[in-house]
Parts: C-alpha cells; sequence; structure tokens
C-alpha cells in the first residue's frame, strides 16, 4: 500500500496527483534503480528525466557487468567484492541482455608479471562467490586459437569470465519495471528547482513546451550523475561530497578478430583497454580516463583519444587499427566520488550518499559515483539511508526478481530464440534473433501474435517494422530515431542515414499523447500490460 500525500501538510498537495512520497532526478541507471525499488516497496513515486532514459553516462559505458579486475590493484576489495557477486545476480534478472563473456589477458613483459596476474585472478574467481560462470585458465600459443589475433611476442595469456549487457536496454528495462510497480516515468520533463515548504519538497519542473508545473513529495533523490552538484545547487542545499569528472571514450571498428571471446589489452600507462565482440560485425573498443569539467558536457571524443585506443590495440593485434577504420564512436563523463586521488584512473568507482535530512524539514540523498554492475546494491543502500526518514522500513526485494522480458525458461536465451524461430516461421531469422536479445519474453508484445509479415505494418527499414516502433513508442519511452536507432537498438550501425530520417518522420506522424498532470512529458506505457 503506497504511503499516499496524506502526510504532506500542504493543503494544496494533500489527495492530488501533483504529489508524490519521493522524486528521483535522473534517468541514468543510478536513478531508474531507485525508483523500481520504491515503486516495488509501495512508494508513489516519480522519475524525472529531461532528454531520454540514459541519454548520457548510462548509454556509454564499455557495457560490461563486470568486477573490475583492475581494481583489485587499487585494494577496492569491497567494490570488487560487491561487483562480482552482482555479476550473477543480474545475469540471472535478465538473461536476454546479459551474456558471459570470456577475456583473453596476454602477459605482456616488463608489466603485471605472471605471478601476480595470476594471484590476481585467483583472487577474483573467489572473492564474489563466483557460481555459474567458469574459472580461470592458462593460455598458450601452441594449444590455444586466442593467439591467432596477437602478434607472435605472446605466448602466454590468462582466460577469465565477465558478462557484457546492452547498457541503455538495462536502464530501459529498469524504468519499465519500476512503472509497472506504480511508478510515474516522465521522460522529458526538466527538474528547475526545489525548496522545503511544510514539511515536503515543493518542485518546480519544466515540461517539454516550457509550461511550468509544480509537484509536491515527501523526499527527493538526486540521481543526476554528472549534474548532481547543479541540482545541489537547484535546492538550496549545500555540498559536502566532491565530485570527480572523468570522460570515457569508446570507438567501434569493423570486426577485428574471430571468436567470441575479447581481449583485456595492458597498456604502458598502467591502463587495460578492452576489445568486445559488438553487434556481430563489429569490435568495440575502450575505455579512456580523462579528467574534465562540467563545462566540457556534452563531451565528444577527442582525436587524441582515437588515436591512444589504436596505437594500445596495435601493440597487441596482427590486424591494424586506424581513425580510418572507425565507424562509430561515443563519449561519456563519469561522475565519480572524489577520493583525493591524483590519477583519473585510479578515482574509486564506489559510490557515496550525500543524505541532508533536517528534523523538521524533507530529506534529500544525493548520490555520487557508482558503476553499471553495482546499481541494484546502490538502489538498495540508498532506500536503507533515505526511508527511515520518512519512518518507512526498507524492504529488500529486487535480489531475486527479474527484469521485464528476463523470465526465460531455464534462462536459456538460445532455446527460448529456437522456440520463436519455429513459432513465427514467417518472419527472417535474424530479425527475430536480435529482438529475443532485446526483448526476451516480451516479444510476444512486439509482435502481437501476428501470422505473416504484413501483420507487422510498413518496413520501415530492412528486417524493422513499424510494429516495433509502436511497441517502443508505447511502451519504452522513446520519441525520435535516436532513441530507437542508438539506445534502444544498435540499429544505427547498419541502416544508415535515410532510415533515421523514415523513423523521425513515423514519430512525427504518430506523435503518441496522454492526458493528467504530465501531459507534454512522454508517459510510456499509460495502459499499463501485465508484469
Amino acid at each position: 500500500m503506497p504511503l499516499g500525500a496524506a502526510n504532506i501538510v500542504t493543503e494544496r498537495a494533500r489527495h492530488s496527483e501533483d504529489s508524490f512520497d519521493l522524486v528521483v532526478v535522473g534517468g541514468g541507471i543510478n536513478g531508474v534503480g531507485i525508483a523500481r525499488d520504491a515503486a516495488g516497496q509501495g512508494l508513489n513515486v516519480l522519475l524525472l528525466e529531461r532528454n531520454d532514459l540514459a541519454g548520457a553516462t548510462s548509454s556509454a559505458s564499455s557495457k560490461l557487468i563486470h568486477g573490475g579486475l583492475r581494481y583489485l590493484e587499487q585494494r577496492e576489495f569491497r567494490l570488487v567484492r560487491e561487483s562480482l557477486t552482482e555479476r550473477e545476480v543480474l545475469w540471472q534478472a535478465a538473461p536476454h541482455i546479459i551474456r558471459p563473456l570470456r577475456f583473453v589477458l596476454p602477459v605482456r613483459p616488463g608489466l603485471r608479471s605472471t605471478w601476480m596476474l595470476r594471484a590476481g585472478l585467483l583472487l577474483y574467481d573467489h572473492l564474489g562467490g563466483r557460481r555459474r560462470l567458469p574459472p580461470t585458465r592458462m593460455l598458450r600459443r601452441n594449444r590455444d586459437v586466442a593467439f591467432a589475433a596477437l602478434h607472435e611476442r605472446y605466448s602466454r595469456a590468462f582466460e577469465y569470465s565477465d558478462c557484457w549487457t546492452d547498457d541503455a536496454r538495462l536502464v530501459v528495462l529498469n524504468a519499465i519495471d519500476a512503472h509497472e510497480r506504480g511508478a510515474a516515468i516522465a521522460v522529458g520533463c526538466s527538474f528547475v528547482g526545489a525548496r522545503r515548504q511544510s514539511g515536503a519538497w515543493r518542485i518546480e519542473i519544466e515540461l517539454q513546451g516550457g509550461q511550468r508545473r509544480t509537484l509536491w513529495a515527501r523526499a527527493l533523490v538526486n540521481a543526476a550523475g554528472p549534474w548532481v552538484e547543479q541540482v545541489l545547487a537547484e535546492v538550496g542545499v549545500a555540498r559536502r561530497s566532491a565530485l570527480r569528472l572523468v570522460k570515457g571514450s569508446h570507438i567501434v571498428v569493423p570486426r577485428l578478430y574471430a571468436g567470441e571471446h575479447a581481449y583485456t589489452l595492458q597498456s604502458l600507462d598502467g591502463r587495460v583497454i578492452f576489445t568486445i565482440p559488438f553487434q556481430d560485425s563489429f569490435t568495440l573498443i575502450g575505455t579512456t580516463d580523462v579528467p574534465c569539467g562540467s563545462e566540457a558536457l556534452p563531451v565528444r571524443v577527442s582525436a587524441a583519444e582515437i588515436d591512444y585506443l589504436c596505437r594500445a590495440v596495435a601493440e597487441y593485434l596482427r590486424v591494424p587499427v586506424t581513425s580510418e577504420h572507425v565507424v562509430w564512436q561515443y563519449a561519456g563523463v563519469r561522475p565519480l566520488y572524489d577520493n583525493g586521488e591524483v590519477s583519473a584512473s585510479t578515482v574509486t568507482r564506489d559510490y557515496v550518499f550525500d543524505l541532508d535530512a533536517p528534523a523538521r524539514g524533507a530529506p534529500v540523498l544525493s548520490v555520487f559515483g557508482g558503476k553499471l554492475t553495482t546499481y541494484r546494491r546502490l538502489a538498495e543502500h540508498a532506500l536503507a539511508e533515505l526511508l527511515p526518514c520518512l519512518d518507512v522500513k526498507p524492504r529488500r526485494w529486487t535480489q531475486t526478481a527479474t527484469l521485464p522480458g528476463g523470465d526465460l525458461p531455464g534462462g536459456d536465451l538460445e532455446a527460448f530464440t529456437g522456440d520463436q524461430l519455429a513459432r513465427y516461421a514467417f518472419a527472417p531469422a535474424a530479425m527475430l534473433r536480435r529482438m529475443c536479445a532485446a526483448y526476451g519474453t516480451r516479444i510476444e508484445r512486439v509482435l502481437r501474435g501476428a501470422r505473416r509479415l504484413a501483420d507487422l505494418g510498413a518496413e520501415i527499414a530492412p528486417q524493422f517494422f513499424e510494429a516495433e516502433l509502436q511497441y517502443l513508442r508505447d511502451a519504452e519511452w522513446a520519441r525520435n530515431a535516436e532513441d530507437v536507432l542508438w539506445r534502444r537498438s544498435k540499429l544505427g550501425l547498419t541502416l544508415g542515414r535515410d532510415c533515421a530520417e523514415r523513423v523521425d518522420r513515423w514519430f512525427e506522424a504518430n506523435r503518441a499523447t496522454g492526458g493528467g498532470l504530465l501531459n507534454g512529458c512522454s508517459r510510456a506505457g499509460a495502459q499499463r500490460a501485465s508484469p
């Protein structure tokens, strides 16, 4: 039973759709994770996102669910343990968008020694209670195919396990789950500011058309990522934790090697660079660690960073990589908690909360730091800090809950895909495989029981039909081609600019409208499907 707005003493807010138990600012992974957890505990929740879900940092990661092997060197043992534990929790929750991946770590003379790598990987295997993923093993050139892509000077390597995910889809799935548990998800609504009044937060927001509205909330969560300090200033609360902004850039090139393994490459400056199989035909390379300031937002990949990544890969792989090979590039800013480290690469990826909860005033909790892998635990810890201020006992429930589409029989994506290929035999196999890996069991909601391709509406692009666009608009808050082709999917890599123009035209011709307080913001899924 939601706490309701009756606890807000302001008469204007009482019994009104303008009021909430909790308003979350920021539609990245931490914001949607907190909104989902809170909604599942019965709170009346609103999430505000001024642009798109995963529109910044949360769609610009290396797309890994991992413990962070290099953080062992920095003695971040708690963070690594929590991350390793979460790795398998999240894999179980969303086996359609999270998959295991083997990483090959070549031994490079003059850098980390063989014994150091072996010891670190032994700890990595056991620190987080690995259960389903295979353990580390030693590789040698004369017996393992992973060396085919490497220069001759590399004769030994280790192979270890982590997981890969579609980061932007992970954000969207958490938002869908939050919504289906009662949260309002307002995409395209900007947080303007807030002030404490009569024991509550009086919050001003701006809708897409420029109209401003006033909301009320018992508590506020500031999960604005790189803009967390700006939100604190807008609510008139002094900052007590320091933020360190670090830019991470990635490039995508045509497939560099055969096989489904990734490489972990030690750079001469002590960092590691990943090369990861990506979207069947490509290789993802990243990341960099470049300090930046808030004045640099939004950020772009620099020529120097592209050169750095290409040179790092060329030290290991036989296939040459230059800037001319780059087909896509993206950069994001990691909003890290500043622990005083000089090097950007050694700033902690752990998270810190800044809770301002005066005795007679409404609380605000701000999130500093964090990483994709630990978002669920971050949400648990955030609510454990915040809810007692509202006289609510926190309840843990997300550890065993699947995300939308993740309820695959036995968690077996391959078997599920085979069933869908038989069920929808009229559809192209490549399209069905892509959709199973994106929507899981919710592919049925996309295809809507179609019996032939014509039932899916117009073919907007090869193997991309109108029925999918309608689903992305109505259930996933997509509003334009960028949302669809670069966040809800990565079809932009293969479909081209003319397809983007057709998608944008479709949205212009099929603009969804809704009623209620937040009309003017995208509130997908107003007609809630059964979880």
